[in-house]
């Protein structure tokens, strides 16, 4: 199985030992095609890339969230404006997804804390309800498995704490070991 991303190995070899996995780089089209060589029996590839390219076809099995964590932040879309420029600002404000941006505040705060970075087995998952925050944390191994898992809830408020407290009870299971590993 081939997959680039060492959160995802990390989960697979978690979830399925059995497996071989193996580094897989190139761009979609690269990686599709050696798939259907055969240089893999199966492939890990991000949906919405393949949907983005009109290859909803190719798409066999789906790994969700909150089973399967995906990286802290990942769908979201973020556009930047320079602080001078309000009018910028007013016009974007209508894009502004609350929801969107309570989650992304919390894993963002939880990746940061725990020193995250594109090269690190780091996953988060943050839902959004009434009452408040939901946010589950997962440091991983890529090479044996091993994964470390936390979650806790916070306020609507706090997003940042709730990371922050994540991160915290990931450091208290071992997470720096790995994460410098």
């Amino acid at each position: 199985v081939g997959t680039s991303s060492l959160r995802r190995q990390a989960q697979l070899r978690a979830a399925r030992p059995d497996l071989q996995l193996l580094d897989l780089r190139g761009n979609v089209g690269t990686r599709l095609a050696k798939l259907d060589n055969g240089d893999y029996d199966a492939i890990v590839l991000a949906c919405a890339g393949l949907e983005r390219l009109g290859l909803h076809q190719r798409i066999r099995s789906r790994l969700v969230a909150p089973a399967w964590l995906p990286a802290p932040g990942q769908a979201a879309i973020v556009v930047e404006a320079r602080v001078q420029r309000a009018a910028v600002h007013e016009r974007l404000a209508v894009l502004d997804d609350a929801e969107t941006r309570l989650a992304v505040s919390a894993e963002r705060a939880m990746n940061h804390a725990l020193g995250g970075s594109c090269t690190v087995p780091v996953g988060a998952w943050c839902t959004v309800a009434e009452h408040g925050l939901h946010l589950r944390g997962m440091v991983g191994e890529a090479a044996t498995g091993r994964l470390l898992l936390a979650e806790a809830t916070g306020t609507h408020d706090q997003p940042e704490a709730l990371g922050l407290q994540v991160a915290e009870m990931l450091f208290a299971q071992g997470a720096r070991a790995l994460l410098e590993g």
